[in-house]
């Protein structure tokens, strides 16, 4: 059981950080801040015993999910139909490339090829990591880390090159200090109360029948199928919002744990490598999507960086980017990899072994 103590601790070490990060003006700094934070001193501090409940987190999940919820309206839906073709050939390169960094990471380590790929998944760390538990013969402590690494890598350097002159996007004033609002308390009642009731209870549904990131899809689907209806959905306040971010970053930062892992210098250095060959390709990708579509470079990077829903949603809410072609395109892989990936891999997994099986034969 967590600790109260580890449990104030964390939230000690989250809260100091996310205010340092807004202080500094860095991006998206509740969500960073918390997560480089509690990593750091976890790893630095033996005798500090941070501990995050999860349903910290999957608080935090159902607040987003809201969120991102706002931006949905009939005309992103037209939109989504118009470029369901795009998604999958984007999605299909994605995942071409994870390939290809899994087979790299494998012939250079030493690590099987399956424990490789599943841990190169891009966007899929609850699915792969249950996969992994699923399949023999698969390494779960180097698919957790290579899964882990690479998404903190992720939202560590994506706000970088969002902020950057590559696309141009602005740092709004609410990013760095969430305290200054999106929305007023007072403005949030009586019209939150059933918002809150459904998301809630579609999280806890969605985690009943195994519904893929249950606590950031099932709220996010249903809180838009109650906006889309005519049910007025108010802003949140931006110190919710930044309190959600705390929530989530600081659960990221705990995951990460190498004590177990071989060749440690070497599997740090290629998941480093790789998640800088996965970046590029999700930036070449984006400049691909600018011209099938008349989207920014910002919105169009969002959507394809190979990170997690909620964090790449936050981020695009922070810099007003279409933050609804940035869900669909990272729904719409999520749900790729949650049920077109598995039995693809256990397809694929099974072969190998047959044919290690055939090899090792007399």
């Amino acid at each position: 059981m967590k600790t109260a103590q580890g449990i104030a601790a964390a939230f000690v070490v989250a809260l100091a950080s996310g205010a340092l990060f807004s202080w500094m003006g860095l991006p998206i700094p509740w969500l960073l801040g918390p997560m480089i934070g509690a990593c750091l001193v976890s790893k630095m501090l033996k005798s500090v015993k941070l501990a995050w409940p999860t349903p910290f987190r999957d608080t935090g999940l159902i607040i987003v999910g809201y969120t991102i919820a706002l931006s949905f309206t009939g005309r992103t839906l037209r939109d989504f139909a118009a470029q369901l073709p795009s998604m999958l050939l984007l999605t299909l390169l994605l995942f071409l490339l994870s390939v290809l960094i899994a087979y790299a990471i494998s012939r250079w380590t030493g690590i099987p090829f399956p424990t490789a790929l599943s841990g190169s998944i891009p966007g899929g760390l609850t699915q792969m990591i249950a996969l992994a538990e699923e399949t023999r013969g698969i390494d779960v402590t180097v698919v957790a880390f290579l899964q882990v690494s690479r998404l903190m890598m992720i939202v560590s350097v994506v706000p970088l090159l969002i902020f950057s002159p590559i696309t141009g996007a602005s740092h709004p004033v609410e990013a760095i200090l969430p305290s200054a609002g999106l929305a007023g308390w007072p403005g949030l009642f009586p019209e939150i109360l059933p918002y809150a009731f459904v998301c809630v209870a579609a999280a806890l549904i969605g985690r009943r029948f195994r519904f893929p990131t249950a606590f950031l899809l099932a709220p996010l689907l249903a809180a838009a199928s109650l906006k889309l209806a005519g049910l007025p959905a108010p802003p949140l306040p931006g110190s919710m919002v930044g309190a959600a971010q705390l929530l989530i970053g600081c659960h990221i930062g705990l995951m990460l744990r190498t004590e177990r892992l071989p060749n440690k210098l070497r599997i740090v250095t290629l998941s480093i490598a790789g998640g800088t060959v996965l970046i590029a390709g999700a930036c070449g990708l984006g400049y691909l999507m600018t011209k099938l579509h008349s989207v920014s470079a910002a919105t169009a990077l969002l959507s394809l960086s190979p990170g997690g829903m909620d964090q790449m949603g936050i981020i695009a809410h922070e810099i007003d980017a279409d933050v609804a072609t940035v869900t669909g395109y990272q729904l719409f892989r999520t749900f790729f990899i949650f049920f077109a990936v598995p039995p693809l891999l256990r397809i694929l997994f099974s072969r190998l072994s047959r044919r290690r099986r055939r090899d090792a034969a007399p």
